[in-house]
Protein backbone atom coordinates (compact mmCIF):
# COMPACT_ATOMS: atom_id res chain seq x y z
CA UNK A 1 0.00 0.00 0.00
CA UNK A 2 1.34 3.32 -1.20
CA UNK A 3 1.37 6.93 -0.06
CA UNK A 4 1.16 8.54 -3.05
CA UNK A 5 -1.93 10.65 -2.95
CA UNK A 6 -3.48 14.10 -3.70
CA UNK A 7 -2.12 16.06 -0.82
CA UNK A 8 -4.97 18.27 -1.09
CA UNK A 9 -6.03 18.19 2.34
CA UNK A 10 -5.27 20.35 5.15
CA UNK A 11 -2.00 20.34 6.62
CA UNK A 12 -1.97 19.18 10.30
CA UNK A 13 -2.10 22.09 12.03
CA UNK A 14 0.86 22.85 15.57
CA UNK A 15 -2.56 22.62 17.84
CA UNK A 16 -3.16 18.82 16.34
CA UNK A 17 0.83 17.72 16.74
CA UNK A 18 0.65 19.73 20.62
CA UNK A 19 -2.55 17.39 20.93
CA UNK A 20 -0.69 13.92 19.68
CA UNK A 21 2.43 14.56 21.73
CA UNK A 22 0.60 15.03 25.11
CA UNK A 23 -1.49 11.96 24.53
CA UNK A 24 1.54 10.05 23.90
CA UNK A 25 3.03 11.80 27.47
CA UNK A 26 -0.58 11.02 28.98
CA UNK A 27 -0.16 6.94 27.88
CA UNK A 28 3.31 6.61 29.36
CA UNK A 29 2.75 8.27 32.73
CA UNK A 30 -0.99 6.79 33.63
CA UNK A 31 0.07 3.59 32.19
CA UNK A 32 2.88 3.90 35.14
CA UNK A 33 0.79 5.37 37.76
CA UNK A 34 -2.17 2.48 37.19
CA UNK A 35 0.13 -0.46 37.65
CA UNK A 36 0.80 0.09 41.29
CA UNK A 37 3.81 -2.07 42.57
CA UNK A 38 5.01 -6.02 41.62
CA UNK A 39 6.25 -7.71 43.55
CA UNK A 40 6.96 -10.93 42.08
CA UNK A 41 5.97 -12.65 38.29
CA UNK A 42 2.94 -13.19 39.48
CA UNK A 43 1.81 -9.63 39.87
CA UNK A 44 3.23 -9.38 36.46
CA UNK A 45 1.59 -11.09 34.90
CA UNK A 46 -1.30 -11.52 36.66
CA UNK A 47 -1.91 -8.39 38.53
CA UNK A 48 -2.57 -10.41 41.81
CA UNK A 49 -5.63 -11.87 40.24
CA UNK A 50 -7.34 -8.92 41.34
CA UNK A 51 -8.32 -6.78 38.28
CA UNK A 52 -12.11 -6.47 37.78
CA UNK A 53 -13.94 -7.72 35.13
CA UNK A 54 -15.58 -4.98 33.51
CA UNK A 55 -11.98 -3.52 32.98
CA UNK A 56 -11.01 -7.00 31.94
CA UNK A 57 -13.74 -7.02 29.58
CA UNK A 58 -12.86 -3.82 27.75
CA UNK A 59 -9.27 -5.25 27.91
CA UNK A 60 -10.30 -8.25 25.96
CA UNK A 61 -11.69 -5.89 23.20
CA UNK A 62 -8.88 -3.14 23.10
CA UNK A 63 -6.48 -6.15 22.52
CA UNK A 64 -8.49 -7.94 19.52
CA UNK A 65 -8.69 -4.54 18.44
CA UNK A 66 -5.98 -3.26 15.84
CA UNK A 67 -5.70 0.27 13.63
CA UNK A 68 -7.17 -2.01 10.92
CA UNK A 69 -10.45 -2.02 12.95
CA UNK A 70 -10.50 1.56 12.88
CA UNK A 71 -9.31 2.35 9.24
CA UNK A 72 -10.22 -0.92 7.34
CA UNK A 73 -13.40 -2.24 8.87
CA UNK A 74 -15.21 1.60 7.48
CA UNK A 75 -13.86 0.46 4.20
CA UNK A 76 -15.65 -3.03 3.74
CA UNK A 77 -18.94 -0.87 4.27
CA UNK A 78 -17.99 1.82 1.94
CA UNK A 79 -17.16 -1.15 -0.41
CA UNK A 80 -20.01 -3.13 0.69
CA UNK A 81 -22.86 -3.97 3.27
CA UNK A 82 -23.22 -4.36 6.62
CA UNK A 83 -22.85 -8.16 6.31
CA UNK A 84 -19.52 -8.77 8.04
CA UNK A 85 -21.46 -7.87 10.99
CA UNK A 86 -22.64 -11.91 10.45
CA UNK A 87 -19.10 -13.15 11.70
CA UNK A 88 -19.42 -11.17 14.69
CA UNK A 89 -22.69 -13.31 15.98
CA UNK A 90 -20.42 -15.99 15.33
CA UNK A 91 -17.66 -14.77 17.53
CA UNK A 92 -20.23 -14.07 20.49
CA UNK A 93 -21.20 -17.74 19.80
CA UNK A 94 -18.18 -18.92 19.70
CA UNK A 95 -17.04 -17.11 23.37
CA UNK A 96 -19.89 -18.04 24.93
CA UNK A 97 -18.78 -22.03 24.09
CA UNK A 98 -15.21 -20.95 25.67
CA UNK A 99 -17.07 -19.74 29.05
CA UNK A 100 -19.13 -22.29 29.38
CA UNK A 101 -16.60 -25.26 28.67
CA UNK A 102 -13.07 -24.12 28.54
CA UNK A 103 -12.73 -21.52 31.30
CA UNK A 104 -13.68 -23.78 34.20
CA UNK A 105 -10.88 -26.06 32.89
CA UNK A 106 -8.47 -23.23 33.11
CA UNK A 107 -9.17 -22.34 36.54
CA UNK A 108 -9.27 -25.65 38.10
CA UNK A 109 -5.94 -24.98 40.53
CA UNK A 110 -2.35 -22.92 39.42
CA UNK A 111 -2.61 -21.85 35.70
CA UNK A 112 -0.42 -18.87 34.74
CA UNK A 113 -0.74 -19.95 30.77
CA UNK A 114 -3.72 -21.37 28.55
CA UNK A 115 -0.83 -24.31 27.64
CA UNK A 116 -0.90 -25.59 31.22
CA UNK A 117 -4.10 -27.74 30.71
CA UNK A 118 -2.36 -29.18 27.35
CA UNK A 119 0.30 -30.34 29.94
CA UNK A 120 -1.61 -31.72 32.47
CA UNK A 121 -3.30 -33.54 29.64
CA UNK A 122 -0.77 -34.64 27.57
CA UNK A 123 2.27 -33.79 29.26
CA UNK A 124 5.36 -31.24 28.62
CA UNK A 125 6.11 -32.01 24.99
CA UNK A 126 2.39 -30.94 23.99
CA UNK A 127 3.00 -27.87 26.05
CA UNK A 128 6.43 -26.59 24.06
CA UNK A 129 4.82 -27.09 20.91
CA UNK A 130 1.67 -25.33 21.69
CA UNK A 131 3.46 -22.69 23.39
CA UNK A 132 6.16 -22.39 21.15
CA UNK A 133 3.58 -22.31 18.22
CA UNK A 134 2.08 -19.08 20.07
CA UNK A 135 5.04 -17.38 20.04
CA UNK A 136 6.14 -18.24 16.86
CA UNK A 137 2.35 -16.77 15.79
CA UNK A 138 2.72 -13.97 17.97
CA UNK A 139 5.68 -12.88 16.31
CA UNK A 140 4.65 -13.36 12.81
CA UNK A 141 1.27 -11.48 13.37
CA UNK A 142 1.99 -8.50 15.25
CA UNK A 143 4.87 -8.01 13.18
CA UNK A 144 2.44 -8.00 10.27
CA UNK A 145 -0.15 -6.13 12.63
CA UNK A 146 2.57 -3.28 13.74
CA UNK A 147 3.33 -2.85 10.36
CA UNK A 148 -0.44 -2.43 8.99
CA UNK A 149 -0.93 0.02 11.99
CA UNK A 150 2.11 2.26 10.39
CA UNK A 151 0.56 2.36 6.82
CA UNK A 152 -2.53 4.69 8.29
CA UNK A 153 -0.19 6.52 10.76
CA UNK A 154 2.27 7.15 7.79
CA UNK A 155 -0.51 8.57 5.33
CA UNK A 156 -1.30 10.76 7.94
CA UNK A 157 2.03 12.36 8.85
CA UNK A 158 2.49 12.05 5.19
CA UNK A 159 -0.76 14.25 4.54
CA UNK A 160 0.52 16.46 7.71
CA UNK A 161 2.87 18.19 5.39
CA UNK A 162 5.98 18.36 7.70
CA UNK A 163 7.31 14.89 6.43
CA UNK A 164 7.26 15.31 2.83
CA UNK A 165 11.06 14.72 1.89
CA UNK A 166 10.66 11.49 3.62
CA UNK A 167 10.17 8.28 1.91
CA UNK A 168 7.67 5.61 2.62
CA UNK A 169 9.96 3.33 4.75
CA UNK A 170 11.46 6.50 7.18
CA UNK A 171 7.75 6.92 7.54
CA UNK A 172 7.16 3.43 8.70
CA UNK A 173 10.17 3.04 10.58
CA UNK A 174 9.30 5.96 13.10
CA UNK A 175 6.18 5.03 13.25
CA UNK A 176 6.85 1.53 14.20
CA UNK A 177 9.51 2.81 16.64
CA UNK A 178 6.79 5.41 18.35
CA UNK A 179 4.44 3.16 19.15
CA UNK A 180 6.78 0.56 20.64
CA UNK A 181 8.85 3.06 22.69
CA UNK A 182 5.57 4.26 24.18
CA UNK A 183 3.86 0.91 24.54
CA UNK A 184 7.45 -1.03 25.85
CA UNK A 185 7.60 1.78 28.42
CA UNK A 186 4.55 1.09 30.46
CA UNK A 187 4.40 -2.21 29.59
CA UNK A 188 8.03 -3.03 30.62
CA UNK A 189 7.83 -1.44 33.95
CA UNK A 190 3.69 -1.97 34.92
CA UNK A 191 2.90 -5.49 33.86
CA UNK A 192 -0.45 -6.99 33.16
CA UNK A 193 -2.18 -4.16 35.29
CA UNK A 194 -0.81 -1.40 33.31
CA UNK A 195 -1.77 -2.96 30.03
CA UNK A 196 -5.34 -3.79 31.39
CA UNK A 197 -5.80 -0.21 32.90
CA UNK A 198 -4.78 1.33 30.04
CA UNK A 199 -6.54 -0.80 27.40
CA UNK A 200 -9.35 0.76 29.05
CA UNK A 201 -8.53 4.31 28.34
CA UNK A 202 -7.88 3.94 25.11
CA UNK A 203 -10.69 1.42 24.27
CA UNK A 204 -12.12 5.18 24.99
CA UNK A 205 -10.53 7.00 23.18
CA UNK A 206 -10.48 5.05 19.75
CA UNK A 207 -14.18 5.03 20.31
CA UNK A 208 -14.35 8.13 21.22
CA UNK A 209 -12.94 9.58 18.11
CA UNK A 210 -14.80 7.49 16.11
CA UNK A 211 -18.05 8.32 16.96
CA UNK A 212 -17.25 12.00 16.90
CA UNK A 213 -16.10 11.32 13.72
CA UNK A 214 -19.38 10.02 13.23
CA UNK A 215 -20.61 13.10 14.20
CA UNK A 216 -19.07 15.47 12.06
CA UNK A 217 -19.82 13.08 8.94
CA UNK A 218 -23.72 13.41 9.36
CA UNK A 219 -23.27 17.25 10.57
CA UNK A 220 -21.68 17.44 6.90
CA UNK A 221 -24.11 15.87 4.80
CA UNK A 222 -25.82 18.66 2.74
CA UNK A 223 -29.56 16.91 4.34
CA UNK A 224 -28.65 15.40 7.18
CA UNK A 225 -30.27 11.79 7.36
CA UNK A 226 -32.31 12.47 4.55
CA UNK A 227 -29.31 12.09 2.31
CA UNK A 228 -27.64 9.19 4.61
CA UNK A 229 -31.35 7.45 3.73
CA UNK A 230 -31.13 8.16 0.40
CA UNK A 231 -27.90 6.70 -0.22
CA UNK A 232 -27.25 3.84 1.69
CA UNK A 233 -31.14 2.23 0.93
CA UNK A 234 -31.91 2.68 -2.58
CA UNK A 235 -27.90 0.73 -2.98
CA UNK A 236 -28.61 -1.93 -0.80
CA UNK A 237 -25.89 -0.99 1.37
CA UNK A 238 -27.70 -1.81 4.82
CA UNK A 239 -28.40 -5.72 4.07
CA UNK A 240 -27.41 -7.41 7.40
CA UNK A 241 -28.06 -10.68 6.54
CA UNK A 242 -26.64 -12.90 2.70
CA UNK A 243 -28.50 -16.30 2.88
CA UNK A 244 -26.30 -17.32 -0.34
CA UNK A 245 -28.21 -20.64 -1.60
CA UNK A 246 -28.58 -19.02 -5.00
CA UNK A 247 -25.28 -21.28 -6.51
CA UNK A 248 -24.02 -24.23 -6.11
CA UNK A 249 -22.29 -25.94 -2.50
CA UNK A 250 -19.15 -25.57 -3.78
CA UNK A 251 -19.51 -21.61 -4.80
CA UNK A 252 -21.44 -21.27 -1.26
CA UNK A 253 -18.27 -22.44 0.64
CA UNK A 254 -16.16 -19.97 -0.89
CA UNK A 255 -17.87 -16.94 0.44
CA UNK A 256 -16.77 -15.56 3.35
CA UNK A 257 -19.68 -13.34 4.42
CA UNK A 258 -22.99 -15.73 4.03
CA UNK A 259 -24.88 -16.36 6.72
CA UNK A 260 -23.59 -19.98 7.21
CA UNK A 261 -20.30 -19.74 6.78
CA UNK A 262 -19.67 -16.71 8.44
CA UNK A 263 -21.88 -18.05 12.06
CA UNK A 264 -19.86 -21.74 12.04
CA UNK A 265 -16.60 -20.01 10.98
CA UNK A 266 -16.62 -16.91 13.72
CA UNK A 267 -17.48 -19.38 16.05
CA UNK A 268 -14.71 -21.81 15.50
CA UNK A 269 -12.19 -19.09 15.10
CA UNK A 270 -13.55 -17.52 18.12
CA UNK A 271 -13.22 -20.32 20.13
CA UNK A 272 -9.47 -20.64 18.83
CA UNK A 273 -8.54 -17.06 19.63
CA UNK A 274 -10.00 -16.79 23.13
CA UNK A 275 -9.95 -20.22 24.37
CA UNK A 276 -6.26 -21.15 23.08
CA UNK A 277 -4.71 -17.99 22.41
CA UNK A 278 -2.80 -17.20 25.63
CA UNK A 279 -2.99 -13.08 24.48
CA UNK A 280 -6.43 -12.96 25.63
CA UNK A 281 -6.78 -16.38 27.82
CA UNK A 282 -4.15 -14.04 30.31
CA UNK A 283 -6.70 -11.37 30.69
CA UNK A 284 -9.38 -14.10 31.93
CA UNK A 285 -6.89 -15.84 34.15
CA UNK A 286 -6.20 -11.98 35.35
CA UNK A 287 -9.94 -11.68 36.61
CA UNK A 288 -9.27 -14.26 39.32
CA UNK A 289 -12.15 -16.09 39.47
CA UNK A 290 -14.74 -18.35 37.06
CA UNK A 291 -17.36 -16.23 37.27
CA UNK A 292 -15.74 -12.93 36.86
CA UNK A 293 -13.58 -14.46 33.69
CA UNK A 294 -17.12 -15.56 31.98
CA UNK A 295 -18.89 -12.06 32.35
CA UNK A 296 -15.76 -10.39 31.06
CA UNK A 297 -15.53 -12.50 28.15
CA UNK A 298 -19.40 -13.28 27.13
CA UNK A 299 -19.76 -9.36 27.79
CA UNK A 300 -17.13 -8.38 25.45
CA UNK A 301 -18.67 -10.60 22.38
CA UNK A 302 -21.69 -7.71 22.68
CA UNK A 303 -19.23 -5.30 23.19
CA UNK A 304 -17.39 -6.13 19.91
CA UNK A 305 -20.84 -6.69 17.79
CA UNK A 306 -21.60 -3.47 18.94
CA UNK A 307 -18.03 -1.64 17.87
CA UNK A 308 -18.08 -2.90 14.22
CA UNK A 309 -21.51 -1.88 13.87
CA UNK A 310 -20.69 1.64 14.70
CA UNK A 311 -17.62 1.27 12.31
CA UNK A 312 -19.28 -0.21 9.25
CA UNK A 313 -22.17 2.58 10.18
CA UNK A 314 -19.00 4.95 9.76
CA UNK A 315 -18.36 3.37 6.20
CA UNK A 316 -21.83 4.08 5.20
CA UNK A 317 -21.49 7.77 6.40
CA UNK A 318 -18.74 7.80 4.19
CA UNK A 319 -20.42 6.51 1.64
CA UNK A 320 -22.93 8.88 1.45
CA UNK A 321 -20.39 11.79 2.32
CA UNK A 322 -18.41 11.48 -1.19
CA UNK A 323 -21.45 9.99 -3.16
CA UNK A 324 -19.76 6.50 -3.59
CA UNK A 325 -17.04 7.91 -5.36
CA UNK A 326 -14.61 5.13 -6.21
CA UNK A 327 -10.92 4.75 -5.34
CA UNK A 328 -9.20 6.28 -8.33
CA UNK A 329 -12.04 9.36 -8.58
CA UNK A 330 -10.68 10.27 -4.53
CA UNK A 331 -7.09 9.96 -6.07
CA UNK A 332 -6.44 7.15 -3.20
CA UNK A 333 -4.47 3.62 -3.97
CA UNK A 334 -7.33 1.20 -1.64
CA UNK A 335 -10.39 1.78 0.20
CA UNK A 336 -8.71 1.44 3.48
CA UNK A 337 -7.39 5.00 2.96
CA UNK A 338 -10.88 6.36 2.50
CA UNK A 339 -11.40 7.31 6.48
CA UNK A 340 -7.70 8.26 6.58
CA UNK A 341 -8.55 10.60 3.43
CA UNK A 342 -11.90 11.95 6.01
CA UNK A 343 -9.26 12.38 9.02
CA UNK A 344 -6.85 14.90 7.81
CA UNK A 345 -9.10 16.94 4.96
CA UNK A 346 -12.13 17.56 6.56
CA UNK A 347 -12.19 17.08 10.45
CA UNK A 348 -11.26 20.63 12.50
CA UNK A 349 -7.61 21.68 13.91
CA UNK A 350 -6.91 19.95 17.07
CA UNK A 351 -9.82 17.24 16.29
CA UNK A 352 -7.44 15.86 13.76
CA UNK A 353 -4.86 14.91 16.46
CA UNK A 354 -7.17 13.69 18.66
CA UNK A 355 -8.47 11.18 15.83
CA UNK A 356 -4.55 10.52 15.29
CA UNK A 357 -4.01 9.57 18.59
CA UNK A 358 -7.29 7.76 18.82
CA UNK A 359 -4.97 4.95 16.09
CA UNK A 360 -2.19 5.01 18.16
CA UNK A 361 -4.40 3.71 21.06
CA UNK A 362 -5.90 0.92 18.86
CA UNK A 363 -2.10 0.31 18.29
CA UNK A 364 -0.32 0.22 21.25
CA UNK A 365 -3.45 -1.80 23.57
CA UNK A 366 -2.79 -4.32 20.99
CA UNK A 367 0.86 -4.38 21.18
CA UNK A 368 1.21 -3.97 24.79
CA UNK A 369 -1.07 -7.46 25.52
CA UNK A 370 1.00 -9.43 23.29
CA UNK A 371 4.59 -8.23 24.58
CA UNK A 372 2.90 -9.09 27.88
CA UNK A 373 1.52 -12.80 27.36
CA UNK A 374 4.55 -13.42 24.83
CA UNK A 375 6.83 -12.17 28.51
CA UNK A 376 4.73 -14.60 29.99
CA UNK A 377 4.39 -17.64 27.77
CA UNK A 378 8.69 -17.63 27.44
CA UNK A 379 8.90 -17.87 31.17
CA UNK A 380 6.52 -20.22 32.23
CA UNK A 381 6.06 -22.73 29.36
CA UNK A 382 10.03 -22.33 27.56
CA UNK A 383 12.36 -20.77 30.85
CA UNK A 384 11.24 -22.35 34.26
CA UNK A 385 10.34 -25.81 33.29
CA UNK A 386 14.27 -26.23 32.42
CA UNK A 387 16.18 -24.51 35.22
CA UNK A 388 17.25 -25.82 37.57
CA UNK A 389 17.67 -23.06 39.94
CA UNK A 390 14.87 -21.89 41.75
CA UNK A 391 14.33 -18.39 41.26
CA UNK A 392 13.10 -16.07 43.70
CA UNK A 393 10.33 -13.33 43.61
CA UNK A 394 12.87 -10.29 42.78
CA UNK A 395 14.89 -12.93 39.94
CA UNK A 396 11.33 -13.89 38.73
CA UNK A 397 10.49 -10.22 38.20
CA UNK A 398 13.50 -8.29 36.57
CA UNK A 399 13.86 -12.10 34.53
CA UNK A 400 9.99 -10.89 33.18
CA UNK A 401 10.97 -7.65 32.28
CA UNK A 402 14.25 -8.93 30.66
CA UNK A 403 12.25 -10.79 28.42
CA UNK A 404 9.11 -8.08 27.58
CA UNK A 405 12.16 -5.58 26.28
CA UNK A 406 13.75 -8.78 23.98
CA UNK A 407 10.58 -9.28 22.76
CA UNK A 408 9.99 -5.56 22.07
CA UNK A 409 12.69 -5.15 20.23
CA UNK A 410 11.72 -8.61 18.17
CA UNK A 411 8.66 -7.44 17.31
CA UNK A 412 10.24 -3.82 15.87
CA UNK A 413 12.34 -6.04 13.75
CA UNK A 414 9.80 -7.96 12.76
CA UNK A 415 7.68 -5.53 11.99
CA UNK A 416 10.21 -3.43 9.92
CA UNK A 417 11.77 -6.80 8.01
CA UNK A 418 7.54 -7.00 6.94
CA UNK A 419 7.67 -3.11 6.21
CA UNK A 420 10.57 -3.80 3.95
CA UNK A 421 9.29 -6.71 1.97
CA UNK A 422 6.10 -4.83 1.30
CA UNK A 423 7.74 -2.23 -0.27
CA UNK A 424 10.06 -3.95 -2.45
CA UNK A 425 7.15 -6.22 -3.76
CA UNK A 426 6.19 -5.38 -7.06
CA UNK A 427 2.45 -6.42 -6.47
CA UNK A 428 1.82 -6.07 -2.43
CA UNK A 429 -0.68 -8.45 -1.22
CA UNK A 430 -3.04 -7.07 1.68
CA UNK A 431 -2.10 -6.99 4.99
CA UNK A 432 -5.13 -8.15 5.99
CA UNK A 433 -4.62 -11.14 4.25
CA UNK A 434 -1.58 -11.33 5.17
CA UNK A 435 -2.60 -11.63 8.77
CA UNK A 436 -4.68 -13.90 8.49
CA UNK A 437 -2.91 -16.50 6.43
CA UNK A 438 -0.76 -16.51 9.73
CA UNK A 439 -3.35 -16.97 12.10
CA UNK A 440 -5.17 -19.79 9.56
CA UNK A 441 -2.18 -21.84 9.75
CA UNK A 442 -1.92 -21.84 13.60
CA UNK A 443 -5.23 -21.38 15.28
CA UNK A 444 -6.74 -24.82 13.81
CA UNK A 445 -3.96 -27.04 15.55
CA UNK A 446 -4.10 -25.15 18.69
CA UNK A 447 -7.84 -25.52 19.07
CA UNK A 448 -7.85 -29.09 17.54
CA UNK A 449 -5.13 -29.61 20.24
CA UNK A 450 -7.75 -28.23 23.36
CA UNK A 451 -10.98 -29.94 22.08
CA UNK A 452 -8.88 -33.67 21.28
CA UNK A 453 -7.70 -33.08 25.63
CA UNK A 454 -11.25 -32.49 26.69
CA UNK A 455 -13.08 -35.20 24.33
CA UNK A 456 -10.78 -37.84 24.08
CA UNK A 457 -10.53 -40.62 26.92
CA UNK A 458 -7.54 -42.50 24.30
CA UNK A 459 -5.31 -39.80 22.67
CA UNK A 460 -2.25 -39.65 24.79
CA UNK A 461 0.77 -37.59 23.85
CA UNK A 462 1.81 -38.90 20.71
CA UNK A 463 -1.53 -39.28 19.44
CA UNK A 464 -1.56 -35.28 20.12
CA UNK A 465 1.54 -34.29 18.38
CA UNK A 466 0.83 -36.44 15.00
CA UNK A 467 -2.43 -34.86 15.11
CA UNK A 468 -1.18 -31.11 15.87
CA UNK A 469 1.42 -31.08 13.14
CA UNK A 470 -0.12 -32.76 10.58
CA UNK A 471 -2.99 -30.03 11.01
CA UNK A 472 -0.62 -27.39 10.85
CA UNK A 473 1.56 -29.08 7.66
CA UNK A 474 -2.39 -30.05 6.21
CA UNK A 475 -3.49 -25.96 6.02
CA UNK A 476 0.13 -25.48 4.50
CA UNK A 477 -0.74 -27.09 1.75
CA UNK A 478 -4.55 -25.71 1.49
CA UNK A 479 -4.69 -22.51 2.52
CA UNK A 480 -4.34 -20.05 0.23
CA UNK A 481 -1.35 -17.71 1.01
CA UNK A 482 2.73 -16.26 1.30
CA UNK A 483 3.83 -20.12 1.69
CA UNK A 484 1.40 -22.20 -0.16
CA UNK A 485 2.63 -20.28 -2.77
CA UNK A 486 6.23 -21.96 -2.60
CA UNK A 487 4.39 -25.30 -2.36
CA UNK A 488 3.15 -27.34 -5.42
CA UNK A 489 -0.70 -28.02 -6.16
CA UNK A 490 -3.68 -25.93 -5.73
CA UNK A 491 -4.84 -24.05 -2.37
CA UNK A 492 -8.47 -25.49 -1.02
CA UNK A 493 -11.23 -23.48 -2.44
CA UNK A 494 -12.84 -22.70 1.20
CA UNK A 495 -13.55 -18.99 2.15
CA UNK A 496 -11.01 -17.78 5.00
CA UNK A 497 -13.38 -18.58 8.16
CA UNK A 498 -13.58 -21.97 7.60
CA UNK A 499 -9.56 -22.54 7.96
CA UNK A 500 -9.61 -22.71 11.35
CA UNK A 501 -12.79 -25.33 11.02
CA UNK A 502 -10.55 -27.43 8.72
CA UNK A 503 -7.19 -27.25 10.57
CA UNK A 504 -9.01 -28.18 13.90
CA UNK A 505 -11.05 -31.42 12.68
CA UNK A 506 -8.54 -32.76 10.90
CA UNK A 507 -6.00 -32.13 14.30
CA UNK A 508 -9.03 -34.42 16.33
CA UNK A 509 -9.64 -37.15 13.53
CA UNK A 510 -5.95 -37.75 13.40
CA UNK A 511 -4.86 -37.86 16.76
CA UNK A 512 -7.68 -40.17 17.23
CA UNK A 513 -6.92 -42.40 14.66
CA UNK A 514 -3.29 -42.67 15.93
CA UNK A 515 -5.02 -43.06 19.76
CA UNK A 516 -7.31 -45.87 18.23
CA UNK A 517 -4.17 -47.95 16.35
CA UNK A 518 -2.04 -47.53 19.07
CA UNK A 519 -4.72 -49.32 21.11
CA UNK A 520 -4.83 -51.96 18.40
CA UNK A 521 -1.65 -52.34 17.80
CA UNK A 522 -0.98 -52.94 21.92
CA UNK A 523 -4.21 -55.33 21.82
CA UNK A 524 -2.81 -57.57 18.98
CA UNK A 525 0.48 -57.63 20.43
Amino acid sequence: MGLEMENSATAFSWLDYIVWVVYMIFVAYFGLKASGKQQNARDYFLGGKGLPWWAVLFSVVATETSTLTFISIPAVAYGGNLTFLQITIGYFIGRVIVALVFLPRYFEGEMFTAYTFLERRFGPSMRNATSITFMFTRLLADGVRLFATAIPLAILLRFGGAFEAWSDFQLYVMAILLITLVTLLYTFLGGIKAVVWMDVIQLGVYLGGAILAGLLLVQALPDGWQSFHQAVVASGKTQWFDWGWEGSWKSYLEQPYVFGISLIGGAVFSLASHGTDHLLVQRLLATGSLGSGQKALIGSGIVVILQFSLFLFIGLLLYTFYEGADVAALGLRTQDEIFAKYIVEQIPVGVSGLIVAALFAAAMSSLSSSLNALASTTLYDVIIPYRKKVLSAVEELSLSRGITLVWGIVLSVSSLIFASLQLQAGERPTVVELGLGIASYTYGGLLGAFLLGLISNLAQSRDALTGFFSGLISLLFMVNGPVQNLLPGEPLALAWPLYTAVGAVIVILVGEVSARVRKNTKTIE
